[in-house]
């Protein structure tokens, strides 16, 4: 199954031909250990990304193909309600599915190619010029995205893109999209948690919980030591989870 967005209807020929063509043409962006993406130029305006889901196992492709939507789908679904909602992600173009009597084979998901200055996870490895301006506009960008009711449930750092708009403001966009809840209103907790994986720097979740503080009208001091304390324990469990698999690759 093909679906593609109303504006790109023009594309499908290349649209289909490009995820046809897919492991023997376009332009290598991600080789992941799960998924890939590739680029094809359409012109000079428009390049298409395209992210091809790892075949799932047996158990998966039955339950994508007849109890719970495939990525692909959600990557396109959840790109749509975002943007209604004026949160940025690069444009959905397409997804498409392939399927056995079975189940789900593979998937697709196609949307603009965002070229981006920098991710989140600069911010956190790098003193970035104007780093603090970019964190503070970040928050802005997120507390916008709560007070939606947008739980982005891999809000990490390599998730993020950041584009100058070389006037001393910056554009988001989230990527990666599969993993979402959207809510009615976001309580407190959630929200706090949902920044709890961006960075382990005690001086950025300052920062953070200053700003986030000064748009939701929350006691600061309570925000950062939610913050902060969540953030230390998604820090514990990673680093718990990475010592474990390690060991298991040693042994």
């Amino acid at each position: 199954m093909l679906r593609i967005f109303p504006t790109y209807t023009n594309l499908k020929s290349i649209i289909t031909s490009s995820i046809d063509n897919f492991q023997s043409q376009g332009t290598l962006f991600v080789a992941g250990k799960r998924n890939i993406i590739k680029l094809f130029k359409v012109d000079e305006n428009l390049t298409l990304n395209i992210k091809s889901f790892r075949k799932p196992i047996l158990i998966n492709q039955i339950i994508y193909k007849y109890f719970r939507k495939s990525k692909a789908r959600r990557s396109y679904e959840y790109a749509t309600i975002l943007l209604e909602k004026g949160i940025g992600t690069p444009k959905p173009i397409a997804f498409k599915e392939n399927a056995t009597f079975i189940g789900l084979h593979d998937s697709y998901y196609v949307c603009e190619h965002i070229n981006c200055d920098l991710t989140y996870k600069e911010l956190v490895q790098t003193n970035y010029p104007d780093g603090e301006t970019i964190l503070r506009q970040f928050i802005h960008f997120t507390y916008q995205m709560h007070k939606n009711g947008i739980e982005f449930k891999d809000h990490s750092p390599g998730n993020t893109l950041i584009k100058s708009n070389h006037d001393g403001t910056y554009q988001f966009y989230l990527v990666d999209l599969n993993r979402m809840n959207f809510h009615t209103e976001m309580d407190f907790v959630t929200r706090m948690k949902n920044l709890s994986r961006l960075t382990p720097k005690k001086e950025m979740i300052a920062t953070m919980s200053n700003e986030y503080a000064k748009l939701s009208g929350e006691n600061e001091d309570l925000v950062f030591s939610t913050m902060w304390q969540l953030t230390q324990n998604f820090q514990k469990r990673f680093h718990r989870k990475k010592k474990i698999k390690k060991s298991i690759k040693l042994k």
